[in-house]
Parts: structure tokens; C-alpha cells; sequence
């Protein structure tokens, strides 16, 4: 009861303030991905969630999550203001930051023109997957990667990577164009990609394919084929390292709390968790809390408090 009302009157501002700032000084002492993977870019994924378990209870909370692809420490997080959304949220989560060598990847709700402009003019990329909410864009990109290749100025280069997980069996094929570079009215895009990826269950089963688009501002020069592959796939660790995490092991949608700031407040303290975590270098988060769990005094160590 004590840790419950303090959680719904403590100052929600000033503590996600502290875990953004825990999380980057992690981050900062991380390596970056290899180089040859991403051509020395750091990719920061950028998305929304809601919190289930809360807006059960009418009290819709929704949190949008920056997150370093490469080692999954969340560099910062901050409810949804209410009658908002995700489009008008996120430019403040980016506010102030440098993103000088950083590709922020995000997915097609968040592909809008002023956001473009924001991450450029703060020194970084962008890579934006590209679906009918953007009509003209969308139908821009079909026409061009429909056209049969070898025409005039066609500069298409591809990629294909293979990939066997969770029973499943992945071919994904990655083209790049520059083509659209003068012709599209987008802040600073310099290539424009198709992604088609085909999964089987086994080897011989019948296939499904899915085909998706995306803008970026890394010119070619700047990003090959092989790199985009690597950071768009990137982008999908803010929902295995952090929203599935934070859901099935840290039990973000099953917890009834909904009143005051405690929500809020919970949320900001499974993010300092989960970054305290990976900065000990724990792949698998519940064997890690298990671990400390059977261990109070070296989980007391990890948090950088004395013993005695």
C-alpha cells in the first residue's frame, strides 16, 4: 500500500527525465553495431505502445519509446499526452537530442514530413517505412520498382539475405533506387527501397510473400543495400527487446495499477530495469531476474549501491 500511493503522487516529469538520462550514459559506453553491418550508423528505433492492462480501467495510457537497435537500452520514453498521438508526440521526444550518426528508423505512422525535417535538422537520417496512409508516396514507389529493369537512368542495386528462426524459414530481398531523388517533394530523401520477404514453414511448404517500401535520407554513397537491410530489420528490436519483454516478462499489460501518476511511474521503472539489465549483458531478461531474485546482494552491487 505504501509503495502504491507513492507511486501515484511522485514526479513522473522529473523521473522519466532520470531514466532517459540512465539510459544514455549506458548507451554512450556501448558499442555501436559493426561497421560493416550498418556503414557505422547507429541505428535508434522509434514507436508506440499502449498499456493494457491500465486502459482497462479507462485510463488510456499510451508510451512512445526511443530504443538503440543494436544493444536495446531505451534511451527515452514518455506517455502520449491525452487527445494526442503518436505523430505529435514523438517530435518532443526528439527535441534537443544530437542525432549526428544516428539513423532513426520508425514504422509508416510515423512517415510525415515534418518529422523528416526534424531529424535532419538535428544532425541525423531517417529511414520511414512507406504504406497507403501516404497515398501519393506509396503509389510513387509501386510504379517505379514495377517497371521492368534496364530502362534509361535505372540504377537499381539489391541484396538478398537468408534466415531460419522460430520455425520459420525467411528470403528477403532488398532494392534501392535513387531514382525518385528529384522527383519526390520529401525533406532530404536521397533513396527509396522495396523489401520483399518470403516465409515457408518448411522447406517445400507453401509461401507467403510481403512486400513493403521505405524512404531514407542515406544516400548510396552513405548506405548500401546489405547496410539498409541490416538497420531496417533493426528496427523491429523495439518490439522483441522491449514492448514483448516488457509485456510477457515484465507483466506491463497484466498489472491493474490506473490510478494517478503510478502508471506512468511504473512504466519509467521497468524501462531503468530493462537497461540495467542489458548493460550486464544479459541476452535472456527472466534468467537475468531470476538470477538476481535468488541473489538480493549482487543485485544491489548491479545497481551501484555498497552493501553495508
Amino acid at each position: 500500500s505504501t509503495l502504491r500511493r507513492a507511486l501515484r503522487y511522485v514526479d513522473v516529469e522529473a523521473l522519466q527525465d532520470e531514466v532517459a538520462q540512465y539510459g544514455q550514459e549506458l548507451a554512450a559506453l556501448a558499442p555501436c553495431a559493426p561497421v560493416q553491418e550498418t556503414g557505422g550508423w547507429e541505428g535508434q528505433a522509434v514507436d508506440g505502445k499502449e498499456v493494457r492492462g491500465a486502459n482497462a480501467h479507462g485510463a488510456q495510457m499510451h508510451l512512445i519509446s526511443l530504443v538503440q537497435q543494436d544493444s536495446g537500452l531505451i534511451l527515452g520514453q514518455q506517455p502520449v499526452p491525452a487527445k494526442t498521438n503518436e505523430i505529435t508526440a514523438v517530435p518532443d521526444l526528439l527535441a534537443g537530442r544530437d542525432l549526428r550518426g544516428v539513423v532513426v528508423t520508425s514504422d509508416a505512422l510515423l512517415t510525415q514530413r515534418t518529422l523528416a525535417r526534424q531529424i535532419l535538422a538535428q544532425g541525423g537520417h531517417y529511414l520511414m517505412v512507406v504504406k497507403r496512409n501516404q497515398p501519393g508516396l506509396y503509389d510513387d514507389l509501386c510504379v517505379l520498382f514495377a517497371e521492368t529493369t534496364g530502362g534509361p537512368g535505372d540504377d537499381r542495386e539489391s541484396c538478398t539475405t537468408y534466415g531460419h528462426a522460430h520455425g520459420r524459414y525467411e528470403t528477403r530481398t532488398l532494392t534501392t533506387s535513387s531514382q525518385l531523388r528529384e522527383y519526390l517533394h520529401w525533406p532530404g530523401v536521397e533513396q527509396v527501397a522495396r523489401r520483399v520477404c518470403t516465409r515457408q514453414r518448411s522447406q517445400g511448404a507453401v509461401a507467403r510473400s510481403e512486400t513493403t517500401y521505405a524512404i531514407t535520407s542515406l544516400s548510396r554513397r552513405q548506405a548500401s543495400p546489405e547496410q539498409l537491410e541490416h538497420l531496417w530489420r533493426g528496427h523491429w528490436s523495439i518490439e522483441n527487446r522491449n514492448h514483448y519483454v516488457r509485456d510477457e516478462t515484465l507483466g506491463e499489460d497484466r498489472c491493474q495499477v490506473f490510478a494517478g501518476h503510478a502508471v506512468a511511474a511504473l512504466a519509467a521503472l521497468r524501462s531503468a530495469i530493462l537497461c540495467l539489465i542489458r548493460s550486464q549483458n544479459w541476452r535472456c531478461v527472466p534468467q537475468a531476474l531470476r538470477h538476481y531474485a535468488a541473489r538480493p546482494n549482487l543485485a544491489w552491487v548491479a545497481l551501484g549501491l555498497p552493501l553495508s
